[in-house]
């Protein structure tokens, strides 16, 4: 979508407006005024703001705090990375607007109602008023889960249909067979694996205190207990701010054996569909895996398109989706305030990752999910 003149003069009057809005509404003495926000950047007709990346910089610090670091290692940490998370939400700018353009806003918040109402259902809850009040209860803001929800779920749509769809869909047939030829080892069918986990976290407990948790969960499992259920109350693996489990049950997907994380190949190597591995140690915590099933692998070399198009998307994706983002901050109108102009611009000027959420949940498309479910790993995750 190249970026006119009438563009730039739009956004032109929407920053003069903003800076009207931003006109304090009372001054703490005569002669002094009060800033309510600041525009960081100008997006094409969008802004981000600096309550947009505190609220981005107190998010990442809860998931550090998650994660085991203190307060102090989180805060300190997170100031560092502060010029990478204006670019990230510059480039989410770029893709919000694309998926607008794109008309995908109603596929979207329908994908975002459903998944409310699949909580909500999980969770015995009948209406969305008694849905808002139980978030409400548990510190969640309902209209803050749907914004992130909304905007990571746009944020993948743009980037499967634009990046991973056409690199899919354009390989031709020679391309598909001279890979497959070229590299018949990674045809072979390797034994596979369905997981669901259990996290604990260390983060301001005593390690006797999670060790004893987790070995007392692991006993209940085996005793016959059912899994999803302990995962959905003690699971403590975070996203967008809540337990994941909540919503999965535990479930982290099927894995081939050779890509997963040494310790848990390790944990599971003995390990048959229905049982439970002893609590696996990390620095952050404690992780539980319960073999869901396993699938037998074999030596010999199979095409299958689908699979083929799935691992050349892989090995493409990454490249393909830099380069979308630099078309898309090429074409765009971008002015980072000037404060901030030093640390951002060298970051989407040299082309920084795609800005999406390392725990969003992939696409049905074919082509998003074409990576292997390893390159998942995240704190211990499979």
């Amino acid at each position: 979508m190249k970026f006119n003149n009438f563009r730039l003069a739009q956004a032109a009057c929407l920053a003069f407006a903003l800076m009207l809005s931003l006109v304090p509404v009372a001054p703490a003495q005569e002669g002094e005024v009060r800033v309510i926000d600041e525009v960081i950047a100008e997006v094409n007709a969008d802004v981000v703001t600096l309550s947009m990346v505190k609220r981005e910089m107190k998010e990442v610090i809860a998931m550090l705090k998650q994660q085991g670091k203190t307060e102090e290692q989180a805060t300190e940490e997170v100031a560092r990375r502060r010029p990478e998370l204006i670019a990230g939400l510059i480039n989410e700018q770029l893709l919000l607007q694309q998926g607008k353009d794109s008309g995908l806003v109603r596929d979207v918040e329908d994908e975002v109602n459903r998944r409310m109402l699949g909580v909500a259902k999980e969770q015995g809850i009948k209406t969305i008023e008694e849905l808002k009040k139980a978030m409400r209860e548990s510190n969640y803001d309902y209209d803050e889960v749907r914004q992130t929800m909304r905007a990571e779920m746009m944020k993948q749509a743009v980037l499967s249909r634009e990046v991973d769809a056409k690199i899919f869909y354009g390989l031709s047939t020679k391309e598909l067979n001279d890979y497959f030829n070229a590299h018949k080892d990674q045809f072979k069918k390797p034994e596979s694996v369905k997981l669901s986990e259990i996290f604990l976290s260390l983060a301001g407990k005593s390690e006797a205190e999670v060790k004893a948790k987790a070995a007392q969960i692991v006993a209940e499992a085996r005793g016959g207990a059912d899994f999803g259920k302990l995962a959905a109350t003690h699971s403590e693996r975070m996203q967008n701010g809540k337990p994941v489990a909540l919503e999965t049950k535990g479930d982290v997907g099927m894995y081939d054996v050779p890509n997963l994380k040494e310790a848990i190949a390790n944990a599971i190597k003995n390990v048959k569909a229905g049982g439970v591995s002893d609590p696996i140690r990390y620095d952050e915590g404690y992780q539980i895996i319960r073999v869901d099933e396993r699938n037998p692998g074999a030596d010999t070399p199979t095409f299958n398109e689908n699979r083929v198009r799935e691992v050349i998307t892989a090995e493409r994706t990454d490249k393909e989706r830099i380069a979308y983002m630099e078309k898309l901050r090429k074409d765009a109108y971008i002015k980072v305030a000037e404060a901030y102009r030093a640390e951002v611009m060298p970051l989407l000027t040299t082309g920084p990752a795609p800005a999406t959420s390392t725990n969003a949940k992939p696409s049905a498309s074919p082509a998003a999910s074409a990576g292997k479910r390893s390159d998942r790993s995240n704190g211990g995750k499979p």
